[in-house]
């Protein structure tokens, strides 16, 4: 039996014997690229249905088909927490959706505020690159990518079971609510690189679902500082206790 080394994602339904078609993109890269012949293995998942082994029946420049053989690894699925981030640099941006797929996020949102320097995004994208971090960090599950939101927008429509973590920059290493707090749904808000303005961090405070937290001594750039909101989450509340 042939090793799997390749991991593909797919959105056709996964089962024993279960045929998958493949488009152009998809048979380019098994077949141009990565060289995969009839006979080959590899490691298919939708995001619903658990990671399953599999095997190349047809293989041709434009299209083939790939024939599922056993489940390897039944899905598995993350915390129930969202990313809240403004968008910043393209390649900035890129790495955040990537790390939050890697961390666990079950759903990223980037959101628009007063200070955020990007005003549209390639949604996308952006779900391409959290499609290629799940299958290069062996995970099962692809957080969904939502278009860009106005955060006025989105806390206005916020429900009330669903806890926010804000990085507040405001605060002091020694100021934060997380280590206490329970858990349930949450959010990680990270604001963009000039902070939040006065009338959003008002309304921040006054949201009762809002746990404000202090990420250390140092004022984080963005990117680092939804890595490391993500990193004591999980370690809090999430499932690397």
């Amino acid at each position: 039996m042939s090793v799997a080394k390749i991991r593909l994602f797919v959105e056709h339904p996964l089962a024993p014997g279960q045929s998958v078609p493949l488009n152009a993109d998809q048979a380019h890269y098994l077949f141009g690229v990565m060289r995969l012949e009839v006979g080959a293995a590899l490691l298919l998942f939708n995001g619903r249905d658990g990671e399953w082994r599999a095997t190349v029946t047809t293989a041709g420049k434009r299209g083939g088909a790939l024939t599922c053989v056993e489940q390897t690894r039944a899905l598995q699925l993350p915390p129930d927490l969202w990313l809240l981030f403004a968008p910043i640099k393209k390649a900035r941006t890129d790495f955040i959706v990537e790390k939050a797929a890697e961390l666990g996020a079950a759903r990223i949102i980037p959101v628009q505020t007063a200070f955020t320097n990007s005003e549209r995004i390639r949604q996308d994208r952006l779900q391409a690159h959290a499609v290629e971090a799940a299958e290069q960090c062996g995970g099962t599950f692809v957080p969904e990518v939502a278009d860009l939101i106005s955060l006025d927008k989105l806390l206005a429509q916020w429900p009330a079971d669903r806890r926010i973590l804000w990085a507040d920059e405001t605060l002091t290493s020694a100021q934060h609510t997380l280590v206490a707090a329970a858990p349930g749904p949450w959010a990680i808000l990270i604001g963009p690189e000039g902070g939040f303005s006065e009338p959003e961090q008002k309304r921040l405070r006054a949201m009762p679902q809002v746990a404000p937290v202090s990420l250390g001594p140092r004022i984080l750039r963005a990117d680092t500082a939804a890595v490391a909101a993500l990193t004591l989450w999980q370690a809090t509340l999430g499932d690397w206790r």
